[in-house]
């Protein structure tokens, strides 16, 4: 023990998050009791944020191969293949704690790490999206966290120089005490250019690049890694602070090194800072690391090296050096004035080991003392493969059959104020508010923004020595919990269905997922369940529709202990969705535009069923009913349509029916398109709250020209979807026959006021 480091003892272990089982564990594989800094280096890589521990026995059922993969999960993102020797990398994760107690900077950092996990791969960031979660707007602490968080995407985001160019949000009580900041990033590479987090090459130099290490962020993976307690939001000290223009000069000096080609590995500091990235990327090349502590740049003085190992500062990155390259890498770091030095090498070793002087301080001016002493010792493999996995049990909850048995008979039903009503909802409306916050049309790529369309698109500049050529993808982030609160397994896969059918509407055919996994505490067996189960929907939608997962995050312990006992969030398996054009003109919109097109619904009938939608939620207060069920067969016929009709020209606009169902669909249809329309429901749809407002999945709301209809009907009797005509596009107004009539101001004037319960009314419009 070091003079002022406590003594390790079991009760200092249980602090640091182990269980005595784990303690013992650790004591027996390395034949002694640990240093308080092996201690924290135990803690952080065996906690449930790094080492998945409660997850990985469930993970490996996920599909995660196709013919365009390059790269599955187990890298900093995933790659996938877009022609032509490009590819895209991506990948969405969570920062959900930090944001509860810090909303600025929580999400700000969030967007940054993300934005680092892309371009450690070697890839140009062109996109983010997010995907968020708050309490219900009546909260008093909603309208604070909602307007941080949006404040620190966009602080970051727009600082960095990266389009935000879509997302969700939803609200709900469940997220009253924890809410979800998910954030998904997407870049452009070659294909053949890639670079991976490994430390290969024994002897190579390991060289610490980005901002300096501060005293912020100690303890966010194990942060990450417990559920709140009341008060617990007060602990700042746990969160990261962004600097968003250090990131850009780390990306642009970071690129300039790949094209230097001097580089056997690199690894963003993420969760668990200096530690993870680097025992992460020995463990991938089956080598050992030494890092000398004493070298590392850093911007408080008197940092520990328990400190160092767990800070989580942002803007820093691990590099493996070819040996003589060292010096082209300094070289181009001081151009881009960031902060570089060797910091370690790599051994053959298959060991963890740490230098560092007692009470050096390099600000003090001193020398570098030769020859420090060790402070960490530890096997690579007992931090990363033989670390703790649990298969822990799993108890369907017993409070579902109680909420199935909920009955909407008798419930309050006017449909022409219903639908004012839903469209005027936080879940249902506009969220223009946040959205125009953000920049997304910085460099010129966006081609659907935000609120235009059912999925974002953006076009790609793809210049190499053959040329310049544009590609397009689309972006769709989906995932409604109340769903996986009910039914987990069918609540997973039709977020899946869903994030890939809003692809589809925009005329693009999936490529990959990615994946964020936001469950309460694992230690619950009834929490457990839904992470099996949800794990299980995904699996079967992705393989229905042949839709990889390349790349994903685990959160767990979104959960908060207060008076009446342990409460969790809605279990939200939030799937990023990626989708590919063959050609501009694929590109489809979600309004009604044109007078005399056809309106069609497409998809099955759906069954009606209540359960989870907003409709029936805002009349009992709770998430009941048992909720709609899903074909996947007719989703991929569904889907398979759609992308065959866009690329033939036959769709003049689609929109998928979702929060609000079939009649908030058409609604939107008018507001995005300024055109009204005339309607009546088939003769197998019923004038119920079910018929006008369940949100039963596989159903698309299309607009066809006249010209086109013969093909459009040859093909949908092809592809086997099933169709009703309802109306024609026309008109100021969406009437609905024999039921109501609504003008389309009114319609956009109740839809444009959705989050002003939360954020205010005209003036925070105006402002926005």
């Amino acid at each position: 023990m070091r003079a002022h480091e406590p003594a390790v003892t079991p009760e200092l272990a249980r602090e640091h998050g182990l269980t005595d089982e784990e303690y013992a564990l650790a004591l027996a594989a390395i034949g002694r009791t640990p240093t308080f800094p092996e201690l924290g280096v135990l803690s952080v890589m065996w906690s449930e944020h790094c080492s998945y521990k409660s997850s990985r026995v469930h993970l490996k059922r996920l599909p995660t191969k196709g013919p365009r993969v390059i790269h599955g999960p187990g890298e900093n993102a995933g790659v996938v293949d877009i022609g032509d020797g490009w590819a895209v990398v991506f990948k969405m994760e969570s920062h959900n704690h930090p944001s509860f107690i810090e909303p600025y900077q929580g999400a700000g950092t969030g967007v940054g790490g993300i934005l680092r996990d892309v371009f450690t791969m070697g890839a140009r960031p062109v996109a983010v999206m997010d995907s968020l979660r708050f309490g219900e707007p009546g909260h008093p602490r909603t309208p604070g966290l909602l307007r941080g968080v949006v404040a620190g995407i966009a602080g970051y985001g727009n600082a960095f120089g990266v389009p935000t160019v879509g997302g969700e949000v939803q609200f709900d009580a469940a997220y009253n005490g924890n809410i979800l900041v998910n954030a998904f990033a997407l870049g452009l590479c070659r294909s053949d250019r890639l670079f991976l987090g490994q430390a290969k090459g024994v002897g190579n130099p390991i060289l610490y690049v980005g901002a300096r290490t501060g005293r912020d962020g100690i303890h966010g993976a194990t942060m990450a890694s417990a559920e709140f307690e009341e008060g617990e939001e007060a602990e700042r000290p746990t969160v990261q602070v962004g600097d968003p223009f250090m990131e850009k000069l780390l990306l642009e000096g970071c690129l300039e090194i790949f094209a230097a080609d001097v580089l056997e590995g690199i690894q963003d500091m993420g969760a668990a800072g200096l530690t993870s990235s680097t025992v992460e990327m020995a463990s991938r090349a089956g080598n050992g690391v030494e890092l000398w502590l004493d070298r590392l740049p850093r911007r408080a003085k008197h940092l520990t090296p328990y400190e160092i190992l767990l800070n989580e500062s942002q803007e820093r990155m691990i590099m493996v050096a070819r040996a003589g390259e060292e010096q082209r890498v300094l070289d181009i770091c001081a151009k881009w004035d960031l902060d570089a030095q060797v910091v370690g090498r790599v051994t053959d070793t298959g060991r963890f080991v740490v230098r560092a002087t007692p009470g050096y301080d390099p600000l003090s001016g001193a020398p570098w003392p030769d020859d420090p002493p060790v402070a960490v010792d530890l096997p690579v493999a007992l931090l990363t493969d033989e670390a703790p996995v649990y298969t822990r049990p799993c108890v369907d909850d017993p409070r579902l059959t109680d909420r199935y048995g909920v009955d909407a008979t008798g419930l309050a039903f006017d449909p022409r104020a219903d639908l004012l009503e839903l469209l005027s909802a936080p879940n249902v409306g506009s969220r223009a508010w946040i959205y125009r916050q953000y920049d997304h049309i910085v460099r010129d790529g966006t081609v659907v923004k935000p609120g235009a369309g059912d999925a974002a698109v953006v076009r790609l500049f793809c210049e190499d020595e053959r040329g310049r050529r544009e590609k397009l993808v689309a972006m769709a982030s989906d995932c409604n919990g109340r769903f996986c609160e009910l039914d987990p397994r069918t609540g997973a896969a039709m977020a899946v269905a869903e994030a890939c059918r809003n692809l589809a509407c925009v005329g693009a055919a999936p490529i990959g997922l990615t994946d964020c996994l936001n469950f309460g505490n694992p230690q619950r067996p009834e929490i457990m369940a839904q992470f099996r189960d949800a794990i299980d929907g995904i699996a079967d939608a992705c393989k229905a529709l042949g839709v990889p997962v390349v790349s994903g995050n685990v959160s767990l312990y979104n959960e908060t202990t207060e008076a009446g006992g342990a409460r969790a969030v809605l279990p939200t398996p939030t799937i990023g969705a990626v989708g590919l054009f063959e050609k501009v003109s694929d590109v489809v919109g979600a309004g009604f535009r044109t007078a005399g097109d056809h309106v069609f619904a497409l998809g099955p009938r759906g069954d009606d069923r209540l359960g989870g939608s907003e409709w029936l939620t805002r009349r009992t207060g709770r998430v009941c009913g048992r909720p709609p069920s899903i074909d996947l067969a007719a989703e991929a016929a569904l889907q398979g349509f759609l992308v065959r009709a866009a690329r033939e020209g036959l769709l003049a606009s689609a929109h998928d029916c979702a929060e609000g169902g079939l009649l908030v669909a058409l609604a939107e249809a008018c507001i995005l398109g300024q055109s009204g329309a005339t309607v009546a429901l088939p003769a197998e749809y019923e004038v119920t709250p079910g018929g006008l407002f369940g949100e039963d999945p596989t159903r698309v709301v299309v607009s066809v020209t006249p010209y086109v209809l013969g093909l459009f009907m040859q093909r949908v009797a092809e592809a086997g979807v099933p169709v009703a005509l309802l109306g024609r596009v026309g008109g100021g107004s969406l009437a609905l026959e024999g039921v109501a009539t609504w003008g389309v101001d009114e319609l956009r004037e109740a839809h444009a006021s959705a989050l002003d319960s939360i954020v205010g009314g005209d003036d925070a419009r105006a402002r926005s």
